[in-house]
């Protein structure tokens, strides 16, 4: 006898249209722009909830995250345990790169909503401002969703578009990202939660990035090398020692060419397997952060060297 397929799971309550008490989960430094933006707007914030503290530096003395440490300063009472927030009578959480998963038993008795930094559908995940530039999009932009049980497809409430300058570096993006995301969670909580939309288009998942992502290709495209440089922690090989690439330039987009073997060296310029190259900033391993021309004439390249091989 066959199994009666299990029965699908009930719809999460909604949002409350106007929250009366706000429970904010956050963790790191980019999170706390939204938490005094909604401070500042006089919201109520019945609770701060963010990880428990860290043991950091020789002595092991605990250190508070930086949402702990602003909510402190803004006298909001902070915990560590999720559902603690629900002893607080909040009746929304508000979900800024808080970290953790939130399951289903918790957002059953408080409804959340999260501001995410990306178009969704695209970029679901951990690492969206990275997966855009990567990806060569020419445009991003923010969401205040309703949290769901799967990662990232809630129903949307709004969703500003914001282009991507082509020589804008992850930080810069995110930064423009954050302060237009604090704007948007507070204009939105104050217009009311109603009539969010779901999520159309195609999906695409935004995994957090690993050493080989930023490991330089020679043999791709400059354009591509540029997007990896962009992203941040670029970086190759040069004479058997690690070697970063903290700034670029695509050569072409600059009046300058560049023919030879992907990763050969001219001057502050290099050959990639399609286009030049130019280097504007490096941090050699063990030694501090440098423009690539002194670099260059300090290092002195011979004819031929490459960048991640020999000769």
């Amino acid at each position: 006898m066959t199994a009666a397929a299990p029965p699908p799971s009930t719809p999460l309550p909604r949002p409350p249209v106007h929250p009366e008490r706000l429970a904010y989960l956050g963790t790191p430094e980019m999170a706390v722009p939204p938490l005094r933006a909604l401070h500042a707007a006089g919201f109520d914030l019945a609770v701060v909830v963010t990880r428990p503290d860290k043991r950091r530096g020789r002595r092991g003395e605990p250190s508070p995250s930086p949402v702990k440490a602003a909510a402190l300063e803004l006298g909001l009472p902070v915990v560590h345990d999720p559902e603690a927030a629900l002893e607080h009578g909040a009746d929304l959480g508000v979900v800024v790169a808080y970290g953790r998963i939130l399951r289903r038993p918790l957002l059953e008795r408080l409804p959340m909503v999260n501001l995410h930094f990306s178009l969704l559908p695209r970029w679901r995940g951990a690492a969206p401002v990275e997966r855009a530039i990567l990806a060569g999009d020419d445009r991003t932009g923010v969401c205040v969703m309703a949290v769901d049980e799967t990662l990232d497809t809630g129903d949307v409430y709004a969703r500003p578009e914001v282009p991507i300058d082509p020589s804008a570096h992850a930080d810069v993006v995110a930064r423009e990202l954050l302060w237009s995301g604090s704007a948007l969670l507070v204009g939105a909580l104050r217009a009311g939660l109603a009539d969010p939309e779901p999520q159309v288009g195609p999906t695409t998942y935004a995994e957090k990035l690993t050493s080989d992502d930023r490991h330089i290709d020679w043999t791709v495209s400059a354009v591509q090398i540029h997007r990896q440089v962009r992203v941040g922690g670029a970086w190759t090989t040069f004479r058997g020692r690690r070697f970063k690439v903290l700034d670029a330039e695509v050569a072409d987009a600059v009046g300058v060419g560049r023919r030879g073997r992907p990763g050969e060296l001219d001057g502050d310029e290099v050959a990639t397997g399609d286009g030049g190259l130019r280097l504007v900033q490096v941090q050699p391993e063990g030694k501090a952060p440098t423009d690539a021309r002194s670099w260059a004439n300090g290092a002195r390249p011979a004819d031929g060297e490459r960048f991640g091989g020999e000769g």
